[in-house]
């Protein structure tokens, strides 16, 4: 029995010095969280998963395209798009897995009917997350946008404003913390989940169910296709990961696509 236990333990410490490794970057809830979930099931297949969080979106983009990290779970596709047209990247989406429902929150209105004239409204400074942002406002009724700018819209894009309300743009990362010193402020998913925020229960206004923002897995281009890339978007794709996300967020705050 000792013999078989010796062998046991020798066996499993020669897997892992042949287990391939991948580092993927993340921010940490939910992306690192549901990363982290589907460890074993890599390792089952001798993949050996290091997850490393960010806390902004501009370094996991920098580790990937350095080649530093092999792949990142933070960002939407419009995101990723802008990225590499604003800095010559090289990413792509490898699987798309979640939605995170962007919404308009605020510690001192309850309806946004409630929003006074010359409300300070915060949203993210990133290009596309800012386009996001006026998109859902206009949505709401707040703003009309120039038709012609979609997705990549801006404060200078704003063509009504019968509020006259007031813009501050803000490191998305940021928003949840400035939220009591605003009026209110469009915060991403990925930000208002750690903050305790539920997009159903407090916010005041939320993206619809047919939002093209899905959140990938982003890889540098040629590796899309690498055996280990290919496992872990299997890994990701998968009723665990269905169940997990259901269970842990019952209200809508993430959404699966697959």
């Amino acid at each position: 029995m000792k013999k078989l236990i010796t062998l046991a333990a020798v066996l499993i410490a020669a897997s892992s010095l042949f287990a391939q490794t991948i580092k993927v970057g993340a921010t940490p809830e939910p992306h690192a969280d549901i990363l982290n979930l589907v460890k074993e099931d890599l390792k089952a297949e001798g993949i050996d998963l290091k997850v490393i969080e960010f806390t902004d979106y501009v370094t996991p983009n920098e580790a990937v395209e350095s080649g530093e990290i092999d792949a990142n779970y933070f960002q939407h596709i419009p995101y990723l798009e802008s990225f590499n047209k604003e800095r010559g990247y090289h990413l792509v989406n490898a699987g798309g897995i979640h939605v995170e429902p962007i919404a308009l929150y605020s510690k001192k209105v309850k309806d946004i009917k409630n929003l006074k004239k010359k409300a300070r409204i915060a949203i993210p400074n990133d290009p596309t997350n800012e386009g996001r942002a006026l998109l859902l406002l206009q949505d709401a009724g707040l703003i009309t946008l120039n038709p012609k700018a979609g997705i990549e819209a801006t404060v200078q894009d704003i063509t009504s404003n019968p509020l006259k309300l007031k813009f501050s743009e803000i490191e998305a990362a940021s928003l949840p913390r400035v939220l009591a010193d605003v009026d209110a402020a469009v915060i991403n998913g990925n930000y208002a989940i750690p903050a305790g925020l539920s997009a159903k229960k407090d916010g005041l206004f939320i993206e619809g169910a047919s939002s093209p923002y899905v959140n990938v897995i982003a890889v540098k281009e040629g590796n899309e296709e690498k055996a280990e890339i290919k496992a872990l978007i299997k890994a990701l794709q998968s009723d665990k990961v269905r169940d997990y996300i259901a269970n842990k967020y019952p209200n809508g705050e993430v959404v699966v696509v697959f």
